[in-house]
């Protein structure tokens, strides 16, 4: 899936897996639900990302650790955190991109939901991810951006 074959780019907005309740809320830990949330979807990300994908995580705890299931080797960024908007996300990510590149953005709803509606359509819209999903999509150069994936732990 990251071959696009256009020299496009790929980004792949990954929903933090369960947390706890609590404040602050910057500080929620995931639950065991979520860390296996986390490590299943991980697993199926990892089989199909590029060595050179770039990962990108909101410093709250919850989406540090998800993002951590993944890899070891990921930025943490404030534009994808808490406050963030779904314009800002995009760009932090590089979306729509030049060259051959994959991101994923580990992060918030409803600011992935809206910044995948964003990209897809062109307009944001308040689309949900549920907690560990993913959605990822493509934009080759020069094309239209088409959703590659919806993926949720529970079909992985």
């Amino acid at each position: 899936m990251a071959d696009n074959g256009a020299g496009g780019m790929d980004l792949i907005l990954w929903r933090h897996a369960e947390a706890h309740e609590g404040t602050p809320d910057a500080e929620r830990k995931l639950t065991a639900k979520g860390k296996h949330q986390a490590r299943r979807v991980a697993k199926w990300l990892r089989k199909r990302l590029p060595r050179d994908a770039r990962i990108l995580a909101s410093p709250a705890v919850r989406a540090q650790r998800t993002a951590r299931e993944l890899t070891r080797r990921f930025e943490t960024v404030a534009a994808v955190g808490l406050s963030a908007r779904a314009e800002g996300l995009l760009k932090a990510a590089g979306w729509p991109g030049a060259g051959e590149v994959t991101v994923v953005v580990v992060a918030h709803q409803p600011t992935l939901g809206e910044a995948a509606a964003l990209a897809l359509t062109g307009r944001a819209a308040p689309w949900s991810l549920h907690k560990g999903a993913l959605i990822w999509i493509e934009a080759p150069a020069g094309g239209d951006a088409t959703l590659v994936a919806a993926i949720t732990p529970d079909l992985v």
